[in-house]
């Protein structure tokens, strides 16, 4: 029994080595991109930059334009925990107009899709974001 234990455990820790982790998160980045590419670049842009000239003010219809998720709005001052929460319901409750995706995306594409915003913004966006929510 403990000769299994210690196998199973074994397998696990080879399994969970920095390569794999570092390859796992290298293909959640590109899913991430791709779904950012089929579902968000039409309103964010990209590189993430945003399209609006000033996303904090609102439109001609009232409401606040998609801003940008490159590090120079305020995605990054959110916990992953929210942005899902912007993902899954949209923006509408914020007074903007992004639509929910909560049906749309797999849990996996959506935790993608954060992971790949995450690699917009610049490393020292990066390190605050870090010490903050992780």
């Amino acid at each position: 029994m403990n000769k299994l234990l210690l196998l199973s455990t074994l397998i696990l820790l080879v399994g969970c080595s920095p390569e794999e982790k570092n390859k796992n998160s290298n293909s959640m980045t590109s899913l991430g991109e791709s779904v950012y590419e089929k579902n968000c670049i039409g309103c964010h842009g990209p590189n993430g930059q945003g399209l609006a000239e000033d996303w904090k003010v609102k439109d001609a219809n009232g409401n606040y334009p998609p801003p940008p998720l490159n590090g120079t709005a305020h995605t990054w001052h959110h916990s992953p925990e929210q942005l899902l929460y912007t993902i899954n319901k949209g923006g509408t409750e914020m007074g903007g107009q992004m639509p929910a995706f909560e049906k749309r995306l797999s849990n996996e594409e959506k935790q993608a899709l954060i992971d790949y915003m995450y690699n917009l913004w610049p490393k020292e966006i990066q390190t605050r974001y870090d010490q903050k929510f992780k």
